[in-house]
């Protein structure tokens, strides 16, 4: 932790550095004021204690300067200054000067504001490093609005897991196991990167939330992170509208290419949260809800979707569905109550 301390008169400079020294802090020194932007760009202190009055450069223009430039804009500026009338505060505040001191100052209190400052300053980072985090997780896989939402409240995505109430949908594309073998590589990666982007653009604008691409498949979530009350419907219209849309994705492929896609819907308590540290986070669920959804998917052929009975009764009112009776799931004692459903009667 270091601070930059500028100040065109030395009796100045030392008094300061006798001062902060004795605290333990490591200081930078600049004399006129483009030696101090040099000197903030080349060592980006924790904090600058700036005096008004300096060659080259007077300290509101060296205080804008460093404010303006996104490297340097986030290190917290004392303006430190024999210049006490109104006028000259509000110049240095506009500047963007996080704090004012009029010279002459007790060592006492430019200890003080100096710690507040660097423990504000430690707030802030922290703050703005949850919220990279939470971009790096979440940007790509969630609706921009709830990317926005977690950042003004980063305590929702902590480390750690909750019991709670999600729909989990499984999407899964037929046939492309048999179709990689044909392929060369690159025609292959090309062709998988269509379908991901079509099924992801999809849930994304029912503010689901991508839990996994994998391989050929995709996982999604919905009531999470965020609560969504509808949230089973959400996860059923993305399955019906993938499916509707997905015919004309076809017109665009050569008919080898054109896969259908199997989905799998199960609502229940799953065991969500984030898996790893705060700055590698994997944002997933995992539990029984999740199993029967997985395990429906991979029961359904022919562009079906399969749900499980809660999740068909609770849409009942915008679907048509037949039962298809109690399937077996691997890896699980007791059947699942299986309808099949669509947006138009079945024949």
């Amino acid at each position: 932790m270091s601070i930059l301390v500028v100040d065109d008169n030395k009796d100045n400079l030392e008094l300061v550095n006798d001062i902060l020294s004795a605290a333990g802090y490591p200081l930078i020194q600049a004399m006129t004021g483009p030696q101090a932007v040099q000197q903030a760009q080349d060592h980006h202190p924790d904090l600058i204690l700036l005096d008004v009055n300096l060659p080259g450069m007077t300290g509101f223009d060296v205080c804008y300067t460093l404010k303006s430039q996104e490297a340097t804009s986030s290190i917290p500026i004392i303006m430190l200054t024999a210049q006490t009338d109104v006028e000259s505060r509000v110049r240095g505040l506009k500047s963007g000067a996080d704090d004012y001191l009029a010279k002459p100052f007790s060592p006492r209190e430019l200890l003080a504001r100096v710690e507040r400052t660097l423990k504000q300053k430690s707030v802030t980072e922290g703050l703005r490093q949850k919220q990279q985090s939470i971009r790096a997780t979440f940007e790509r896989f969630v609706s921009p609005s709830i990317v926005e939402a977690l950042l003004k409240n980063p305590d929702l995505v902590k480390p750690g897991g909750n019991l709670q109430s999600i729909t989990v949908m499984f999407a899964d594309l037929q046939g492309f196991t048999s179709l990689s073998e044909s392929l060369e590589p690159r025609t292959l990666i090309n062709l998988l990167n269509t379908y991901h982007s079509f099924v992801v653009k999809i849930i994304l604008q029912y503010s689901g939330t991508i839990d996994k691409l994998l391989g050929d498949g995709v996982m999604a979530l919905y009531n999470t992170p965020l609560e969504q009350e509808d949230h089973i419907s959400r996860a059923v219209k993305s399955a019906l509208h993938i499916q509707d849309e997905l015919y004309w994705l076809h017109q665009s492929m050569p008919i080898e290419h054109r896969m259908k896609i199997n989905f799998g819907i199960h609502t229940g308590v799953a065991v969500v949260g984030n898996i790893g540290t705060e700055n590698l986070m994997n944002f997933t669920a995992v539990g029984d809800t999740v199993n029967v959804a997985a395990r429906l998917q991979s029961i359904a052929d022919e562009g079906q979707i399969l749900v499980s009975r809660v999740v068909y009764e609770a849409t009942q009112d915008f679907i048509f569905g037949r039962s298809r009776g109690l399937l077996p799931v691997k890896g699980r004692r007791e059947p699942v109550d299986a309808y099949e459903i669509s947006n138009t009667l079945f024949d």
